[in-house]
C-alpha cells in the first residue's frame, strides 16, 4: 500500500520522520540482520515509552486504561506485522522458546493459519481466535517482542472490547481506542518500510499466523510424515 504523504498532519510527519531517519541511520551502518533487530527495538521501545507517557497523562485526567496484564480479549483478533518484524518476532522466538515451547507455538500457528487462509479479508477482521503465542495464562508468551500493532493497542473501556468480542458482526461495535498511540505507531512503523524501500529492501505485510508459518517451516518438524 503507498502512503499518501498528503493527508498527513503535522504530527504524522514528525512520527514518519523519527521511524525513516531510524532505518536509515540503520541502512547507513550497513543492514545487517543485527544492526536491523536493534533498530527494531529502538522503535519498540520509542513506542512504549511513548505509551507510558500516554497512561500517565490519561491517569492524571482519570482516564482510565483498561489494558492489564492478562486482559487477552485483543488476542484473539486479527494481527498485521511487516516481514521485517516478523524476522524479529521469529527469531525471538527462536532464541527465547523451549524446542517444546516452539513445537506447541508451531502447531498454534499452522492451526491458527489454516483457519483464517480461507476467510476473506472482511471474515478476516471479524473472526476470533487465540494468537498462537497467547499462553495459558492469558499473557503474551514473547511480550518483549510483540510487533507494533500489538504495541499501539490502548483501549479505554474494557466493556467496548468485550462486545467486539462477542458480537464482531455489529459494525457499530469497536474497541474504544486511544488514537494518538494508534496513529503514531503506524506512522514511525510507516516511515521505517519507507526507508527501508527506498534503500531497495522491499517489506510485505502477513497475519501474523501467516508470516510466523513462513519464517518456522525449515526449522522444526511435527512428525514424520509432517
Amino acid at each position: 500500500m503507498t502512503t499518501n504523504h498528503k493527508n498527513f498532519t503535522e504530527t504524522d510527519r514528525v512520527f514518519y520522520s523519527d521511524g525513516f531517519n531510524l532505518a536509515q541511520s540503520a541502512i547507513q551502518k550497513g543492514i545487517t540482520t543485527e544492526v536491523l533487530f536493534q533498530s527494531i527495538e529502538t522503535m519498540y521501545e520509542a513506542i512504549d515509552g511513548l505509551n507510558d507517557s500516554i497512561a500517565a497523562l490519561a491517569r492524571r485526567q482519570n482516564i482510565e486504561i483498561a489494558c492489564t496484564k492478562g486482559c487477552h480479549w485483543c488476542c484473539h483478533q486479527a494481527v498485521f506485522a511487516s516481514s521485517y518484524e516478523i524476522h524479529y518476532l521469529s527469531e525471538k522466538i527462536k532464541q527465547s522458546f523451549t524446542p517444546e515451547q516452539l513445537k506447541e507455538t508451531r502447531e498454534k500457528t499452522i492451526r491458527k493459519n489454516e483457519l483464517t487462509s480461507a476467510l476473506n479479508e472482511k471474515e478476516v477482521l471479524n473472526y476470533k481466535h487465540p494468537c498462537p503465542l497467547l499462553n495459558n495464562e492469558g499473557s503474551c508468551s514473547i511480550y518483549f517482542a510483540r510487533p507494533v500493532a500489538c504495541r499501539i493497542y490502548l483501549s479505554t473501556n474494557l466493556e467496548t472490547c468485550l462486545s467486539f468480542y462477542y458480537h464482531p458482526e455489529d459494525e457499530s461495535v469497536y474497541p474504544a481506542l486511544m488514537d494518538f498511540p494508534l496513529r503514531a505507531g503506524r506512522m514511525m512503523n510507516e516511515g521505517f518500510k519507507s526507508a527501508l524501500k527506498e534503500a531497495g529492501i522491499e517489506s510485505a505485510e502477513f497475519r501474523l499466523e501467516e508470516g510466523l508459518k513462513i519464517a518456522f517451516a525449515p526449522d522444526i518438524k511435527l512428525s514424520d510424515n509432517q
